[in-house]
């Protein structure tokens, strides 16, 4: 008996085994007191399999062999096998102690299971063990951990007397359900008490504050770790280097980092995930990485997933090459995290058909590696491949959620697939109900827009219940800028002008829209309204300015590029420059045929002095006006009549060919359910 605790203690595999073989050679083996011992040594040592072996065959057992195999399970992780256990002990009529509560309570926790944790809590509360601190402890651990606050406050305020352990368990309740306000209310509460903190109930306050974002409160939980005396312990401080960079101190973590006498892969970890989660710190990243290599240890999937986060977001093929390598060294069947890892580094660094490769080497997948590998088949112009993968998908039989159908927008809004677009969001509300975000109303919105359905896109801002931000608005004007809708891109420009009236590109795309559609006062009084705002220069100086630039650019154009007088008027008339083209034109005494175009488009631009509509040949332009071709037939203008009244982008006197395909990609109107959803 004695040789056996003393195994156990010191967790020494092969004294215990010779001391098994002694019990069975000496016809000690029917023994009970000396199998259980047999059974918590197997379970101590991690072996469950050989402790469930001398406990079936047991002739005889007791609530200590039953609590002792019960114990083994959850102590090796088995909580399943712990809990048909259980059951099995009720069965057979024996009632469970303490430790078998406890180490119940604790598979229940490890399941998340909270039907059968509530069924235990009805049997503790029946027993005689219901005030005792064990089981209490386990009872509050159990109701945090499974999300019921209330519960675990409820048990931790009837307990008479609690130790440290109970403290334990409702401060790391708070922790996990993300409460760092009243996980730190709760410490100060313990101190409050004259209960002594431990690194356990540092380490869950520092997680609880991590998660909060609370710097101030860091530092001062680290002015403490010090004062107690816990400042060489390794979990500690890695708890610190985690808490100060998600707090956004990166240098409070690698002053820490660098302070350590002994670093582990604990803290190398912890301070290459807040080199990733910061994005702009790679190169310091890797260097971590490098000395985590040196180091000779055995590297887990959570620095390799960080690494190849970083190698994504840098972006870096060649080193993510090498961690992948890596990763297949430490671990030739990895997890799903790290190959969802894998699928977004080689997604995002160009390499498609290398992230579908370790998408088919994947053993088990998610949702994540779906999604991954759809959002780089939409990157780089597979948006076929990633409707055939969202189909693909579904017959697995896999359910997706709100981040895949933005994914799938994603991709046919930048590889034109319109109807494919309308019919995933479609799914997405009436199959799936899942309530659309604005992101989902922007993508849908850009597909109809650049396919041409602006109406349709117009329509869809205004019936849902969503306030459309600047990308949508970006989107519509980008739109109305290909297919000349002035009308509705006026109204989309407004709305830019007032959320983001500093942002240029909005002012070049409606001034370049009212160009297209002949506007030329309308587009040059924006040109000249935006550079007035961004110069804050007066009229004369913003003239004078102008005309600088234009001589100088006459004076470049002809000295380095040989080009003509009559193609350098043409290109100061598309410059909005009509008063200096027509000085250069009377200055240099071009010859009347050849300058005859560049005169026609000062005569367009000057609708001040001649009232009178031309359009204009541009020696640039690749298509020539109908009244030069003197193609009446082919009702193709330059610049384009642009049907007011309607709103549409193309001619008034298209041919209906024009049209038909617009209209035969037109979406089913959208139904009434979906909009009210």
């Amino acid at each position: 008996m004695n040789i056996l605790q003393n195994c156990i203690d010191s967790r020494a595999i092969t004294p215990g085994l010779l001391a098994h073989t002694h019990v069975i050679t000496h016809g000690s083996d029917s023994n009970l007191h000396l199998n259980t011992k047999l059974v918590i040594f197997y379970a101590k040592v991690g072996r469950p399999l050989s402790a469930r072996k001398v406990f079936d065959k047991m002739s005889e057992r007791s609530v200590v062999s039953w609590t002792a195999m019960i114990s083994g399970y959850t102590q090796n992780g088995c909580f399943g096998n712990a809990l048909m256990l259980f059951v099995e002990m009720r069965r057979a009529g024996f009632k469970a102690n303490q430790f078998g509560y406890g180490s119940t309570l604790r598979a229940c926790t490890g399941l998340r299971c909270l039907e059968t944790g509530m069924q235990v809590h009805v049997c503790v509360l029946k027993s005689r063990f219901v005030e005792d601190l064990h089981v209490q402890s386990a009872l509050i651990d159990f109701h945090s951990k499974c999300g019921r606050m209330g519960d675990a406050c409820f048990v931790f305020e009837k307990m008479l007397k609690r130790d440290l352990v109970s403290w334990n368990a409702i401060i790391g309740g708070y922790a996990v359900q993300g409460y760092s306000e009243d996980s730190f209310l709760m410490f100060c509460s313990m101190m409050r008490a004259g209960m002594s903190p431990d690194c356990f109930t540092l380490g869950s306050l520092l997680r609880a504050l991590a998660d909060g974002n609370c710097l101030v409160k860091v530092s001062q939980v680290h002015g403490l770790v010090i004062q107690l005396g816990f400042g060489s312990y390794n979990t500690l401080c890695g708890s610190l280097i985690n808490a100060y960079a998600k707090c956004g101190s990166m240098k409070s973590s690698h002053q820490l980092y660098e302070s350590m006498s002994d670093k582990d892969i604990i803290s190398c970890t912890a301070l290459i995930v807040g080199y990733a989660q910061e994005g702009n710190r790679c190169i310091d990243a890797a260097n971590i990485f490098k000395e985590l290599i040196y180091m000779d240890v055995m590297i887990d999937n959570v620095a390799l997933c960080s690494m190849l986060n970083i190698c994504a977001k840098m972006p870096s093929l060649s080193l993510g090459r090498q961690i992948h390598a890596l990763t297949f060294k430490h671990q030739p069947r990895y997890d799903v995290a790290t190959g969802n890892a894998i699928i977004d580094m080689y997604a995002k660094t160009g390499e498609i058909k290398e992230a579908t490769r370790a998408f088919d080497e994947m053993e088990e997948r998610n949702i994540i590696s779906w999604t991954s590998l759809i959002i780089g088949y939409g990157k780089h112009g597979f948006g076929h491949k990633a409707i055939e993968l969202y189909k693909e998908m579904e017959c697995e039989g896999l359910k997706p959620n709100d981040v895949t159908f933005l994914s799938l927008l994603f991709a046919c809004s930048h590889n034109g697939l319109t109807h494919e677009g309308w019919e995933c969001f479609n799914n997405m509300v009436s199959k799936y109900n899942i309530l659309p975000q604005a992101e989902h109303i922007s993508c849908l919105v850009d597909i109809f827009a650049r396919g041409g359905l602006l109406e349709d896109a117009y329509n869809l801002i205004c019936k849902l219940n969503i306030k459309p931000n600047a990308s949508v608005w970006g989107s519509i004007l980008g739109a109305c800028s290909v297919y000349g809708n002035m009308s509705l891109g006026e109204v989309a420009a407004k709305h830019l002008f007032q959320m983001d009236p500093n942002n240029s590109v909005n002012y070049v795309a409606l001034a370049s829209l009212y160009s297209a559609a002949g506007g030329w006062d309308n587009a040059g009084k924006i040109r000249r309204f935006r550079a007035s705002k961004r110069g804050n220069l007066t009229d004369i100086q913003m003239s004078q300015k102008m005309e600088f630039q234009s001589e100088g650019w006459f004076i470049l154009l002809q000295k380095f590029w040989g080009i003509g007088r009559s193609r350098l008027l043409a290109l100061l008339v598309c410059l909005q420059h009509p008063l200096l083209a027509l000085l250069v034109f009377l200055q240099h005494m071009v010859h009347p045929f050849e300058g005859i175009a560049a005169v026609l488009g000062i005569a367009n631009q000057l609708q001040s002095f001649m009232p009178l509509h031309v359009n204009v040949y541009s020696p640039f332009s690749r298509r020539k006006p109908s009244s030069v071709l003197g193609n009446r037939e082919s009702n193709q203008h330059f610049p384009p009549r642009v049907d007011k009244t309607a709103g549409r982008g193309y001619d008034s006197d298209a041919p209906a060919s024009w049209t038909r395909g617009a209209e035969a990609s037109r979406p089913a109107p959208l139904p009434a359910h979906n909009l009210s959803a």
